[in-house]
Parts: C-alpha cells; sequence; structure tokens
C-alpha cells in the first residue's frame, strides 16, 4: 500500500501543472465566451482546451488548429446536407463520407481528421441546426486561440531539464549495452543470446528517446518564457540524435557477438576478443558519454581509435575484424562536434 501511494503521489507531482494548465485554459475560455456574448453555456468553448492541451505547447498548437478546423468544415457540410435532404440514411451516409474525405485534407500536421465528420453529424442531432451551427463554430473557435493563447505561458514544460533526463538515459543504455556485450564474449550462447535482446531493447530505447528530444526542441519554439535555453537545448537535442545514430551498431555488436560464441572453433579467438575488446567498449562509452554531455567527443574518439589501431595490429583475423567494424562505425559516426551544427 505505501508503493501505491508513493507511486500515486509521483504520478500526480508530475502531472499537476498540465491538469492546472487545462483548469485555467478551460475557465478563461469560458469566461471570455461571456463576455463576447454568449447567451447559452459556453460549453464547446471550453471543451477545446481540454481536448488539445498537452504537455507540448506545439502539440496544443496543432490539436487547437486541427478541431477548430474539423468542427468548422463539420458544421459546413452538415448545414449544407440538411438544407438540400431530408434526415435519412442515405444522407446520414453521405454526411460521414463528405465528412471523412473533407478530414484527409484538414488533417493540420496529423492523421485523419475524425473532427469534421463528428461535427456533421451533430447537426443532426439538434433541433435548430442554424442556431447549433453559429454557437458551436465560434464557441470553438475562441477556445481553440485561448488555448494557442496560453498553451506556452502556464506552467510551461521546461525542454531544457527533460533533455539532461533523456541524455542520461540514453547514456545508461549504450554505456549497458556495450559493458553486457562484452560480458557476453565469455558467457556462452545463452547469455550472449539473451544479452542481444537486451540489447535491443536498449536501442529501442534510445530511439524512443531521440523522439522525444525532437519533441522537446520542438516545444522551444512556443515557449517565450524560456528563450534562453534555446541554444543550449537545440545543442543537446542534436548530442541525443547523434547517439540514437550509432544505437545499430550496438545490436550489430551483440549479434556478432551472440553468432560467434555458438561456434566451438572459435574459442582462441573469442579468448583473444576477451583480452582486447573491453578497453575499447570503454574508451567508445566515454566518446558517448562526452557527446551526450554537449562536449566535443573528439578527444575521446581520438584515444578510441589509438586503441582500434592497436588492436588491429595485434590481431587481424575475421573474428576480431568483425567485432571491430560495428565500434568503428560509432567512432566515425560521433567524429563531429555537434556545437558546430553538425
Amino acid at each position: 500500500m505505501r508503493e501505491w501511494f508513493a507511486g500515486l503521489g509521483g504520478f500526480v507531482r508530475a502531472q499537476w501543472p498540465g491538469a492546472a494548465r487545462i483548469v485555467v485554459t478551460v475557465a478563461v475560455a469560458w469566461q471570455a465566451a461571456l463576455w463576447l456574448g454568449a447567451d447559452q453555456p459556453p460549453v464547446y468553448a471550453a471543451v477545446v482546451p481540454l481536448v488539445a492541451l498537452r504537455g507540448d505547447p506545439g502539440t496544443a498548437l496543432g490539436a487547437s488548429l486541427q478541431r477548430a478546423l474539423g468542427v468548422v468544415a463539420g458544421v459546413l457540410i452538415g448545414i449544407g446536407v440538411v438544407n438540400v435532404l431530408r434526415l435519412s440514411t442515405v444522407a446520414l451516409a453521405l454526411v460521414v463520407a463528405l465528412g471523412l474525405l473533407v478530414g484527409m485534407v484538414l488533417r493540420a500536421g496529423g492523421g485523419l481528421n475524425i473532427q469534421v465528420a463528428a461535427s456533421s453529424l451533430l447537426v443532426f442531432a439538434n433541433d435548430s441546426p442554424d442556431a447549433y451551427a453559429f454557437h458551436r463554430v465560434w464557441e470553438t473557435v475562441l477556445g481553440g486561440a485561448v488555448t494557442i493563447l496560453l498553451a506556452p505561458l502556464l506552467w510551461p514544460p521546461d525542454p531544457h531539464r527533460l533533455l539532461a533526463v533523456i541524455a542520461e538515459d540514453c547514456r545508461l543504455r549504450v554505456t549497458r549495452a556495450l559493458t553486457g556485450t562484452v560480458a557476453a564474449l565469455g558467457a556462452g550462447p545463452d547469455a550472449a543470446r539473451d544479452n542481444l535482446a537486451l540489447v535491443k531493447e536498449h536501442v529501442e530505447g534510445v530511439h524512443t528517446a531521440a523522439a522525444r528530444a525532437r519533441e522537446a526542441e520542438r516545444a522551444m519554439r512556443f515557449n517565450p518564457l524560456r528563450r534562453r535555453h534555446r541554444e543550449s537545448v537545440a545543442l543537446q537535442a542534436r548530442s541525443v540524435a547523434a547517439v540514437d545514430g550509432t544505437a545499430p551498431h550496438l545490436a550489430t555488436l551483440a549479434r556478432e557477438v551472440a553468432a560467434f560464441t555458438r561456434r566451438e572453433e572459435l574459442a582462441a579467438d573469442l579468448q583473444g576478443a576477451r583480452a582486447r575488446l573491453p578497453a575499447l567498449a570503454s574508451l567508445t562509452a566515454r566518446a558517448v558519454e562526452d557527446t551526450l554531455a554537449g562536449a566535443d567527443p573528439r578527444p575521446a574518439v581520438a584515444a578510441a581509435r589509438e586503441e582500434l589501431a592497436a588492436y588491429a595490429r595485434t590481431d587481424s583475423r575475421p573474428l576480431a575484424v568483425a567485432l571491430r567494424r560495428p565500434l568503428q562505425q560509432v567512432l566515425e559516426d560521433l567524429d563531429l562536434d555537434p556545437r558546430r551544427g553538425a
């Protein structure tokens, strides 16, 4: 029970800014509609921020536009069909078809805009379609405008802090992937196979982290309160993207180890790899850490390349070449200073 309450407390702490943002924006949209002369409860103005607001102000912008466009188009379609055809199954099918067709065009940066068809159908559900259309359109547009205006100003997310967490997650995943693969060299086929599955999870985690980093960077465009962090956020996002580009090579290395440990005739070659690969993997991990920290990774890359060259001079067997190649590719991908915008 204590763990449950602790988890609930953590969830509340993480979610309260978003909930507070919604409450304030809903209240402002409602009051603004009343000030503008709403003669009935302006529910439609309040619905927009409730649906559209997310942690990313850029998402709120897109969702608000999608909803507003969908409502206007849907109401026009519904009114047009109602004025031409009487209510029937044929008219219903026509409204839905037209709504979905227009929704394919009015995507507002997203997928199919279902809002168009939904708003068209709601026209059919009202005894006074014209009055419904008027109130629905102007209140929705007002709600969207209030949402777009307030979303970047009310408890905006901190991309700088979020990206620091993302970078640390990437660092841990890359380090664990490298150390786990090195350890699997001498642990047998089953351990190498299990390690491959873990490394694939780490690679997928890095890909997910990179997507979150891109979202955080995009959020800075709609975050006027944190403009001073724009350059550092851009650097962090590029660093995460650079490491994300190296992640598939970690999976390749783990795959090679899993394949080689199944072959008994390669026992001597694996023993040689166990003597040299840990140092190379450690230096490669250091280059990744420097990249994620926003530092120039080239000194660490140079040190790792020296170790790579020494390894190549002492062991030119095919197994050693195959194990070095993924790490060599990681170093080549990192050998660009992200501060130069590369």
